[in-house]
């Protein structure tokens, strides 16, 4: 019995904490931001708003993503995120075009004005059933023969005696079994209404699925360029080596009677065509899927990749586990092509991997201290790094001025499993 009503005080308890988040985070929270952000966007004739601007929208999306993330363990709603993604490169106004542009930033600025006073209704329902029933049981009793003091229907509580008490600790405690489930249907309300202005609309999800098909289309492309590629690597190299061994072993056979001497030269030939075959499938082995990356994940695969480049790298990961195997053969496609960038063409003395997992998403930015200037949109390589990242929903943005340094940041959408005990860093 006490195991039970243990159980019921800490359902109450909980509704009526998840509750008063709700008001204080639409109080303290949405309407300063509402207020600041209004102001921010009146200020952009003026200049400063230009700046001023994106960080608030930004702002209130760290906000409404947390709402979501409420939602979802509170009430079972999921709220897709609905936002653009950050061209790469984007300046200052680049920025600010890129946040007003978006109806998804409209969408959560509206959210964060109409949430004030539903927050309020609905947490005030939610939380204050539970109050008001456990006021009941534990604190009308207390007070009755003090004050003039009332609880529901029995007021003045000392008028009533012996039965005004125990109706008021019974109800009071009905009330507070009742207001569970109350309040979690009155959260749930609230969670429906954030999901109704900060989820996805009509025309971003039709968006979305034009973005998925493109994305798509390339990764088909993609794959069907890279097999070609292997095909030809296999026909060219190790299959014309193969071929030249097998036809060297045999005109070893046919001479061993007959010339001795020559028939161990050609064995020696065979043998050294053997060995370059051998490295040749190899090296398209590790171009498919490293074997370091299948043993040792990630971090393992970049910090070994980081040993073999003629500059020092400082690599600093941080992953609590690992992500999927074509997630994580991605990322280190993506890390090892802006490596070798560094190498052919920025002329750098130093370069630097960092490597984590901030909330959802897979985080790595890649430096060096070169002479800048890098540009997607000029060569192959971070183009088709592009295209990679695209098919998992990722993104790439380049900063590359002039003179450097650069600065390449990539996310991937991803959860990671099978966690690690500690995060690595360190110099390559």
């Amino acid at each position: 019995m006490s195991e039970l009503l243990r159980g019921y005080g800490r359902r109450a308890l909980t509704c009526f904490v998840r509750a008063v988040a709700q008001i204080v985070l639409a109080y303290a929270v949405n309407l300063p931001l509402f207020i600041v952000t209004v102001l921010s966007i009146a200020f952009i004739p003026l200049g400063f708003g230009v700046v001023l601007a994106p960080m608030m929208f930004q702002a209130i999306r760290t906000v409404a993503n947390q709402q979501r993330l409420w939602a979802a363990e509170w009430s079972g709603v999921r709220i897709p995120v609905p936002y653009r993604a950050e061209p790469a490169g984007a300046g200052v106004f680049g920025r600010l075009k890129w946040i007003l542009t978006d109806p998804a930033s409209w969408r959560d600025l509206l959210w964060t004005l109409l949430n004030v006073p539903v927050a309020l209704v609905l947490g005030v329902l939610a939380g204050g059933l539970t109050l008001y029933g456990v006021e009941g049981v534990l604190v009308a009793p207390w007070v009755a023969q003090l004050t003039d003091y009332g609880w529901g229907p029995f007021w003045p509580l000392g008028d009533w005696g012996v039965v005004g008490l125990v109706g008021t600790v019974v109800l009071g405690a009905a009330l507070t079994v009742v207001s569970i489930p109350l309040g979690t249907m009155f959260l749930t309300a609230h969670a429906r209404f954030c999901q109704s202005l900060l989820a996805p609309t009509r025309d971003a999800l039709a968006e979305r699925v034009e973005r998925l098909t493109e994305t798509r289309s390339e990764a088909v492309d993609a794959s069907a360029a890279e097999l070609r590629r292997i095909e030809r690597d296999l026909h060219d190299g190790a299959q014309a080596r193969l071929v030249a061994l097998s036809m060297n072993i045999g005109l070893a056979e046919e001479m061993m009677k007959h010339d001795p001497e020559t028939a161990q030269k050609l064995l020696a030939e065979a043998r050294e065509a053997s060995g370059t075959a051998l490295t040749e499938l190899r090296d398209l082995v590790r171009g498919i899927h490293p074997p370091v990356l299948a043993e040792r994940g990630l971090d393992g695969a970049v910090r070994a990749l980081a040993l073999t480049l003629p500059l020092p790298v400082d690599v600093q990961i941080d992953l609590p586990g690992r992500s999927d195997a074509p997630v994580e053969s991605a990322a280190y496609f993506a890390v090892a092509e802006m490596l070798a960038n560094v190498v052919k063409h920025s002329a750098a003395r130093r370069a630097w991997v960092q490597i984590e997992h901030p909330g959802d998403r897979l985080l790595m930015i890649v430096g060096d201290d070169g002479t800048g200037g890098a540009d997607p949109a000029a060569g192959s390589g971070m183009r088709g790094i592009e295209r990679r990242l695209a098919a998992f929903d990722g993104t790439m943005a380049v900063t590359s001025p002039v003179g450097g340094p650069t600065v390449v940041t990539m996310e991937l959408p991803c959860a990671l499993s099978s966690p690690r005990t500690s995060p690595s860093s360190g110099t390559a």
